[in-house]
């Protein structure tokens, strides 16, 4: 008898190890924002802030719509406006729109330093020309092929641009992981869950491009899913990059 109440303690003890292991894993929902006047304009948008047009209001509500089904224990956005009415506008569609949002200025878009505001050709072309191309399309065309790296494209606006404002990709790549890394353990230490965090295209493909399976090859999407995992044992698993479905299934929704 002793024996089997023993062998009973031990199984129950190993069930709820195994239930607080998975419990413990948290899934990252990094979002980028819906789009924005800059965004339809093709004007260069890092630290300058323009507001959300109509379609990025309707992106990010059919985004909301499509998370109904996931629950979130908290909600992060970069300290933009942009990204801020996202996150805002997602949870009013979720139906919500109690949960606070916490502000980070480590989930910022990469700056441009002087390049704020101004057309899109006119940083990169530049950029491409210091790396050798002829044009900005050529550029472009490369990086959909892997035969140039995100890392090097960054590079080159910051070397280029002539305040030394504008950030290259490891000071990018560093802050965006730390702001990653404090979420992802807050939420662990919580028992595990999802999180929503609406942050910027450059700065999330700089975020996800040296721990996912290949690097990037292409921008992301307004109101797009990059999905990573944090396991109990402390690694981060991307699962999907700019993932649209979630922005599809909310336009099949009701309202």
């Amino acid at each position: 008898m002793k024996n089997i109440i023993k062998l009973a303690s031990i199984l129950v003890l190993f069930t709820s190890s195994i239930v607080q292991t998975v419990a413990a894993d948290v899934n990252l929902y990094f979002t980028r924002h819906g789009k924005t006047m800059f965004n339809t304009a093709q004007r260069v948008q890092g630290w300058s802030d323009t507001p959300l047009t109509k379609p990025g209001i309707e992106v990010a509500q059919y985004l909301g719509k499509g998370l109904r089904g996931t629950d979130f224990i908290a909600v992060y956005s970069s300290d933009l406006g942009r990204a801020r009415e996202t996150a805002r506008l997602v949870l009013e569609a979720k139906g919500e729109e109690r949960i606070s949002i916490i502000e980070s200025k480590n989930l910022r878009e990469t700056c441009f330093g002087l390049y704020e505001g101004d057309l899109d050709p006119n940083m990169w072309t530049p950029a491409a020309q210091y790396l050798g191309y002829n044009s900005d399309k050529e550029l472009m065309a490369d990086l959909a092929v892997g035969n140039i790296t995100l890392d090097k494209m960054m590079n080159a606006i910051a070397a280029i641009e002539k305040s030394g404002e504008a950030e290259n990709y490891n000071t990018v790549k560093k802050r965006m992981t730390l702001a990653m890394e404090q979420i992802a353990k807050s939420a662990q230490a919580k028992g595990g869950g999802n999180v929503l965090i609406v942050s910027h295209g450059m700065a999330i493909m700089a975020l996800v491009n040296d721990i996912a399976d290949s690097p990037v090859r292409e921008g992301l999407g307004n109101a797009s899913v990059t999905k990573i995992r944090y396991t109990d044992d402390g690694k981060f698993i991307v699962e999907s990059i700019g993932d649209m479905s979630y922005v599809e299934k909310g336009k099949q929704a009701k309202k």
